[in-house]
Order: C-alpha cells, then structure tokens, then sequence
C-alpha cells in the first residue's frame, strides 16, 4: 500500500514509539507484507526463520524483533512484537471508514454502468463505462473495475484477507489494506467472494472469465483471458498466467504458479507450480496423460491379484 505521503523513519518510529536504526531522513513510501514489497515500503519479521528473507528483499524499512546489523540502503525499527506494530500501522494509514450510503458518495461511476437494486458499492470505488453490477452485489472501499465488466449477484469484492497469526490464547487479524483490481471485459458469476490483498492488490485480467461460487484469495493475480470453473478455490498470493483454464472443484494452494496455457481439470488439487502449456489433472495433480495411466494400472490391480494368489 502506498502511503498518502512519504514518511521519515524518525516519524514512523515516533508512531509506534520505538527505537530505530538508520538515518532519521530515511524515506518511507509504503507498507506491504513480505510477499509483496517493493522498493520504499516498510515491512516485517518475527521468525528466525525469515529474518535473512526480510533483510536482503525490496523493502528498505524493516521492523524485526532483535538488533542486527543493518544492511546498506535500509533501516531497522526495533520491536518486541513486529506484527503487532505493524497492524497498528496499518490502522493508523488505512482505518476503516464506515459508509452511511448504499452508494458511498466518495465512489466513481461511470454514467454509463447500471448498478441494480440493493448493490453496495464502499468509499473510493472505482467502476468504469458499459458495465452490469447485478443486485446484492458488494463492492468493498478502493477496489477498482474498469470496463465492460458484469458482477452476477451475491459476489462479494474486496472482503479481508483470511491471514492470522497464532497466539497461545487466540488467533491476531493482520489487518487488510489492499485492493482488488478488475481489469476490462470481465465477467464474475454469482456467489463469489474475491478477496483483496492484504497490502497490494487483489488482480483479475483483461477478459478473464469467473463462474459461480469462485474464491479467490488475498493478492492473488489472474492473468488476461483466463476460464475460471465453478467451485473453485484459488488461496492467496498464487498467481495463474494469461490464458489459463481451471475447470471446476479445483482447489490451488498458496504461492503457486500456473504457466501460461495450462489447462487444470476437474477435481484436481495444485500443490505445487505447473510449467504452461500443459493439461493437469488428479490429487495431487500431475500431467493428465500420467494420472491416466495410473488410474488405469490400478483398475487392473483386481486381476492381477486374483492371479497372484493361484500362486499362493
């Protein structure tokens, strides 16, 4: 997320009231997660496990929970809880902001668009020319829709990413404050529930196809011209390349990559990227052709053990 200004470390730090490392000038521009950080942006570590990934990615703002020494270009902030501090930060930059109306005034519509009944559509939504948003749609705040683009009934559009941190006494909300971006020329069946991201954006490509009940997770990114099935559950931060076709009750796990042109058939599982151009299927998938050939060895095992046990 961009911040509405740049920021000095010393005031960022002052926020949060915590010690730093670094010039008190050093610049800020944004906040993001891990996953997702670009060069100005603030992020976070709280696990050993992390603490090189941090220092040595795209952000120059770093809070951590020791000291250590500070890589060249960057600057620490000091914390007994990272994630706690940097959920505050969050709250401080992008609070909610309670809409009084069906339609938040802050919204832009295209005069060309049709809103139906009992659509909401939240504070900074943008929605562009020639598109259908049917009834019962929400649109959350800031979320982006460019043209000719149809929303079937009851999709929800940039609800909160589903991303916890696990306490010994309960589970702590990282707070969202991404977007989802709705690129030209696309069309969302009903039922669907497409997540923002939980400090970028949320994307859908050009010409991109969604059938009913989809979900989609936070700061993924589908490619132009991709088919979408019904059923299917997409988690976070995975990206799918232009052309894609995932046929329905297909469930991707988190972090995955699917190529260019591959094709997912029905009921499959992705737990791991898939090279495009290819068709997938199976629990957990592999190239069609292969699955095939094993379900079809196995529908010989019957025979082949009635003729091991005339050998017993």
């Amino acid at each position: 997320m961009l911040l509405d200004k740049p920021y000095y470390l010393s005031e960022i730090a002052a926020l949060l009231n915590k010690s730093y490392i670094g010039k008190p000038e050093h610049i800020i521009t944004g906040i993001n997660e891990i996953h997702k950080v670009v060069p100005g942006d603030l992020t976070f570590v709280d696990h050993p496990k992390y603490y090189n990934k941090a220092l040595k990615s795209k952000a120059n703002t770093i809070i951590i929970d020791i000291e250590v020494e500070c890589p060249e270009g960057k600057a620490l902030i000091i914390s007994d809880d990272p994630y706690r501090d940097y959920v505050l930060l969050v709250k401080m930059f992008r609070p909610f902001q309670p809409s009084l109306n069906p339609i938040s005034k802050s919204a832009l519509i295209d005069s060309t668009t049709i809103i139906q009944p009992n659509v909401f559509v939240g504070n900074n939504v943008k929605i562009g020319k020639n598109c259908i948003i049917h009834a019962n749609v929400s649109i959350y705040d800031n979320c982006i829709i460019g043209d000719n683009v149809i929303i079937h009934s009851n999709t929800t559009i940039g609800g909160d990413a589903f991303y916890y941190k696990r306490r010994p006494e309960k589970y702590d909300k990282l707070e969202s404050c991404g977007r989802v971006v709705i690129k030209d020329n696309v069309e969302i069946g009903c039922n669907c529930a497409i997540d923002k991201g939980v400090s970028a954006d949320t994307i859908i490509g050009n010409g991109t196809k969604i059938d009913n009940h989809a979900q989609i997770g936070h700061d993924t990114e589908i490619g132009n011209n991709c088919l979408i099935g019904s059923h299917v559950t997409i988690a976070g931060v995975s990206v799918l390349e232009d052309d894609v076709i995932v046929w329905g009750q297909v469930a991707i796990n988190k972090d995955i990559v699917i190529g260019k042109k591959a094709v997912v058939l029905a009921y499959s599982a992705v737990n791991k990227s898939l090279e495009g151009g290819k068709t997938y299927f199976g629990i957990p998938v592999q190239e069609a052709f292969k699955k095939w050939r094993e379900v079809a060895l196995l529908k010989k095992l019957p025979e082949l053990f009635e003729k091991m046990k005339k050998y017993n």
